[in-house]
């Protein structure tokens, strides 16, 4: 697969060239193996719905998915048993507590979305299988029809995470006791700790985005991923709840569909267009890629990319794509 030679190449360059020698931020540091990055990589692809490819920087280097997965498994949970059933163990709303906080809705004891570790071990729980093999096996099939390749488990990365996840088992068993995951909850750990550690690099991402920007269907590969019904549910989540502590104000100020995470990698949605992938590992004090931030907001704020922009009279990015490809 060839990437595309189109002005939009040259506009990230001048991006990835703008904010590369930007030092802020921390390389994670609280799962050991994370912290093994090297602080400059960075990487920002762009996957149109239409099949086209560019990219620039560290495109192809690997990272471990992290939280990125959680909208992703959510969907899987969504087709496995339906919207009302899964609305009923974990809810949507967005919530002011850290993303690793041991705490549930007072009201209904769900977790409150599943974007936080709670909201996402309870999804995890609800991956269908007659026993874990299974159970991994469709996850790891799932991400490989988003990506279009094959995908695998970091295992040290996995180890690290399960040596050091002892709050996430916390999680686990206060939901338990709720009645909101069932008594496989030590496998549904070990699943949701796999499912983080998985190799994924900024052009799968972008891939991943456009997979959901273009309805479910891979545009690489023309597989579906997922049933296009659910697809709004997923962008809807990222949208409120999906860039951490600062998902408000990243609905307020870039306004795309996004998922970060402490690998240093952030997707972005822009349904019916394209999808984003940016990787680069130092992270701000909300646990966000501080360059990926400020690369989305460049884009959202230069091309009118805000969910609510309307009336927008300056470039628009399809401008930019091979006039032969645009639709």
């Amino acid at each position: 697969m060839k990437a595309a030679a189109a002005p939009l190449r040259e506009v990230l360059r001048e991006i990835h060239a703008r904010f590369s020698g930007n030092s802020d931020g921390k390389i994670a540091d609280y799962i050991p193996e994370l912290a093994k990055a090297n602080r400059n990589w960075f990487g920002i692809s762009i996957v149109t719905a239409d099949g086209q490819v560019f990219e620039v920087g560290d495109c192809k280097q690997n990272f471990t998915i992290q939280s990125i997965s959680k909208p992703f498994v959510y969907g899987l949970a969504l087709e496995d048993h339906g919207l009302e059933h899964v609305l009923s163990k974990i809810g949507v709303e967005p919530t002011g507590e850290a993303f690793n906080a041991i705490v549930l809705d007072e009201a209904s004891n769900r977790p409150f979305n599943p974007m936080v570790n709670a909201g996402a071990i309870a999804t995890a729980d609800l991956v269908k299988g007659k026993d874990f093999p299974e159970r991994v096996t469709r996850l790891l099939s799932m991400f490989s029809k988003y990506c279009g390749r094959d995908v695998y488990i970091d295992n040290s990365v996995f180890m690290s995470e399960r040596m050091t996840g002892h709050r996430n088992r916390a999680i686990g068993h206060l939901m338990l006791n709720f009645g909101m995951v069932g008594e496989r909850i030590e496998d549904s750990l070990e699943l949701y700790f796999q499912q983080c550690s998985m190799l994924v690099s900024s052009h799968d991402l972008a891939i991943m985005g456009a997979t959901l920007a273009n309805g479910g269907v891979n545009p690489i590969t023309g597989q579906r991923a997922i049933e296009q019904r659910y697809v709004k549910y997923l962008l809807s989540i990222m949208l409120s709840c999906g860039m951490y502590d600062y998902a408000g104000e990243w609905a307020y100020r870039v306004g795309i569909p996004s998922k970060s995470g402490v690998g240093g990698g952030i997707v972005g949605v822009i349904p019916g267009q394209f999808g984003i992938g940016i990787f680069s590992p130092p992270l701000d004090a909300k646990g966000n890629s501080v360059r990926g931030v400020l690369a989305c907001r460049e884009l959202s704020e230069r091309f009118g990319l805000h969910a609510f922009e309307s009336g927008y009279t300056g470039q628009r990015l399809s401008d930019l794509l091979t006039p032969a490809r645009r639709s």
